[in-house]
């Protein structure tokens, strides 16, 4: 992993957070900000954020659980929101192998009105 994964100064994420970037908001408190992919892969795609800077699951110890417990209890409220009331999907991608493309954890929230296509088929 190369120090601009650990850099929170060169972050678009923590950019967002900080205001310096604008992003179409669909929730915020202290601790976790969702916002609308400006690259959507589905016509609900939220993107659901911590507010401080941890680059992916492998930094995110049991010290984070109540964080991510907080991401993931959000998920359904924020699908719902979005209009998302047949079902939704939650992603989370996790280094290289995993094609996480920016590097600060973050979960989408993927919904619409037809199943999703293009995705792992699951049971």
């Amino acid at each position: 992993m190369s120090s601009d994964h650990d850099s929170s100064s060169n972050c678009i994420f923590c950019k967002i957070v900080k205001g310096e970037i604008p992003a179409r908001k669909a929730y915020e408190d202290d601790d976790i900000l969702a916002f609308h992919d400006i690259n959507p892969s589905a016509p609900v795609h939220l993107l659901v954020i911590p507010k401080i800077h941890v680059a992916n699951l492998y930094d995110a110890d049991m010290a984070y659980q109540p964080l991510l417990g907080k991401m993931l209890g959000m998920a359904g409220r924020l699908a719902r929101d979005q209009g998302c009331t047949d079902g939704f999907r939650t992603l989370i991608n996790n280094g290289r192998v995993g094609r996480q493309e920016v590097y600060h954890l973050h979960m989408h929230v993927l919904g619409g009105p037809e199943p999703l296509r293009g995705f792992l088929k699951g049971g």
